[in-house]
């Protein structure tokens, strides 16, 4: 029990603190991809040897996928995961004072580059996830995980922010989107199947292509 409640908390960390940064300072660019990837880099610190640290539903199901994670746990994962972005969209809300989607920091795209959306979160899924299979595969250095996989969440946020305001996590894009009204949960989809779709790609490539 104590994984799955490491895991709610955990993405609740990371909705609360890196939405209310992307929605601060006027979505500065670096504020927002360094928001979030100092967020993950220390709740890898924090929990990270007790779940693994993936607060993030794309990860839970590479592991799935490469076998680090057993069918059983994986749903429960992504419970945990769902319920703790919610709790951190609810407190954002709270200290927002309003649902409104620039308040709670949910993702959108114009209608028009739904395309752009849905490659860009595929890509960025699946660059993020590889890193982690492959940095996490060798215990010797797990002390610079967390920075390694922190500065990879920046990075791909540096690029992604400009199209969909960067997802690369189904739950972190699931609680605000519902909470923010019509015009962003008929986007959400995107952001629930696409980062799946990377993940998925990304644990092929790891278990034929890198995987030692």
């Amino acid at each position: 029990m104590k994984k799955y409640i490491a895991e709610g908390i955990g993405t609740m960390m990371l909705t609360l603190i890196a939405c209310g940064i992307a929605t601060s300072f006027g979505g500065d660019l670096l504020s927002v991809a360094f928001g979030f990837g100092l967020v993950l880099m220390i709740m890898i610190y924090l929990i990270g040897d007790i779940s693994g640290c993936h607060i993030n539903p794309a990860v839970s199901l590479a592991m799935f996928f490469v076998g680090k994670l057993k069918l059983n746990e994986l749903w429960k994962y992504v419970v945990a995961q769902v319920a703790g972005a919610f709790a951190g969209s609810l407190l954002l809300a709270l200290f927002k004072k309003g649902f409104d989607g620039s308040l709670l920091g949910a993702n959108t795209f114009a209608w028009e580059d739904w395309y752009i959306a849905i490659l860009v979160e595929v890509i960025l899924t699946f660059i993020f996830v590889l890193v982690i299979l492959k940095v996490t595969e060798n215990s010797e250095n797990k002390h610079l995980n967390a920075v390694i996989i922190g500065l990879t969440l920046a990075l791909v946020h540096l690029f992604g922010i400009q199209f969909t305001g960067t997802s690369v996590n189904p739950a972190r894009s699931l609680a605000p989107g519902m909470l923010a009204g019509w015009d962003y949960i008929q986007k959400v989809w995107v952001f629930l199947i696409f980062p799946s779709v990377g993940a998925f790609l990304a644990a092929l490539t790891y278990k034929h292509v890198l995987k030692k």
